[in-house]
């Protein structure tokens, strides 16, 4: 007998539910040789997250990456020009949507003290093993996993 997760048995249910693709950055720092890890917290439900939005016109994967991190945890910085991997996850608004995130790291260089989504989110700095407590999508996990190979020597 299959087990099926509830990401598979949610992406075979209804051809009702729509998919979406989002761009997300992972923010990140090296701190003592060590990657620093930049969570924020969901507009709706408070979970720790990493920024991510749907493609914004005129922009590239890569630039709407950034712009996401602008906007929602108010830092700047270099993004890699390819994505470090993929992950699905499920928003629920009026109905379930499975949301296919790619995402890039982005080195943080600047981090402002005010930003366009300052009153809706918190965010917070944090080591991998903190970001793995924390964050409550697997995916999410593994996207710090691979950044964390990445950048570290």
């Amino acid at each position: 007998m299959t087990s099926l997760t509830l990401m598979d048995r949610i992406a075979s249910g209804s051809s009702r539910r729509a998919s979406k693709k989002q761009y997300g950055a992972v923010p990140y720092q090296m701190i003592e040789g060590r990657c620093a890890f930049l969570l924020i917290t969901s507009r709706r439900t408070g979970r720790w997250i990493f920024p991510k939005g749907s493609l914004i016109e005129g922009l590239t994967p890569q630039e709407t990456a950034a712009q996401e991190a602008f906007e929602e945890a108010g830092v700047e910085g270099h993004v890699h020009p390819e994505p470090v991997g993929s992950y699905r996850t499920v928003k629920q608004l009026l109905r379930r949507t499975i949301i296919h995130v790619e995402v890039f790291p982005l080195l943080v260089e600047r981090q402002l003290d005010e930003w366009p989504e300052i009153g809706q989110r918190y965010r917070h700095w944090v080591m991998l093993k903190e970001a793995k407590r924390l964050l409550s999508d697997r995916g999410a996990v593994a996207m710090a996993e691979a950044v964390d190979k990445l950048v570290t020597p």
